[in-house]
């Protein structure tokens, strides 16, 4: 599929599958990450605190998010970074998550024959709460002229 920094218009927007958070997707990740702490792996140790269960971790919840986002592969478009990354409130063992995308803005890039595409990125668990928001940007092939 391409589609062309022109094709983006602002407010367009999407949304993707549900995902349930499981205790291997927990485990998983602290072994990659190496983050190890308590509120991700002692479920003790979390009975003692505000939320009293284990919790997923940030990074964690952003991967996936990411990529739920990722059904299509736009080959004239590539991830720039992201931005303004906030987690919310916590996301726990059972929780399925969802995301909704929408296009925020779209500026010309130095780089001729490019653009800038900002999406605002929103991830919801199964009661429609926000947990996760950041913006992605993508940097954009625009049409030849």
């Amino acid at each position: 599929m391409k589609k062309y920094f022109e094709e983006f218009e602002p407010e367009q927007s999407r949304q993707t599958m549900g995902r349930t958070i499981t205790e291997t997707d927990i485990v998983i990740h602290a072994g990659q990450t190496g983050d190890f702490f308590p509120h991700h792996m002692d479920e003790e140790w979390c009975k003692t605190q505000p939320f009293q269960k284990r919790m997923a971790h940030g990074t964690l919840i952003f991967s996936i998010a990411v990529g739920l986002t990722a059904g299509e592969i736009n080959e004239v478009a590539m991830t720039y970074g992201y931005e303004r990354l906030r987690f919310v409130r916590p996301v726990f063992i059972g929780d399925t998550i969802r995301v909704d995308v929408k296009i925020k803005s779209k500026a010309d890039h130095k780089k001729p024959g490019f653009g800038l595409v900002v999406e605002l990125v929103e991830t919801y668990n199964q009661h429609r709460e926000v947990v996760l928001v950041c913006e992605h940007i993508l940097l954009v092939q625009k049409r030849e002229l």
